[in-house]
């Protein structure tokens, strides 16, 4: 089959290369059977900071929980919230 693909846009952002994919099929827009495997062994995702003010008692139960379990109290308390927000 041999089908005239369209055009991919120029995106602003990363949020609105996304909103475009999750409403749009890939196949439209790339011949896949050309495609080609990669690894991409240093690729991390988009991060943001942010401040979070917390009570001081239970940052103290946060550092003993991630002392206990040998890991930095922020990667414990960034595991806890990726837990607490799958969707099942």
């Amino acid at each position: 089959m041999n089908m005239k693909l369209k055009s991919i846009s120029k995106f602003r952002n990363e949020a609105e290369e996304r909103r475009f994919w999750e409403t749009h099929d890939s196949s439209n827009y790339v011949d896949w059977s050309k495609a080609e495997r990669v690894r991409l062994p240093n690729l991390k995702p988009s991060t943001t900071s942010i401040s979070l003010r917390l009570p001081v008692t239970l940052l103290e139960r946060i550092k003993v929980a991630a002392n206990k379990r040998d890991v930095p109290y922020q990667s414990l308390i960034k595991t806890w919230l990726a837990e607490k927000t799958e969707t099942r």
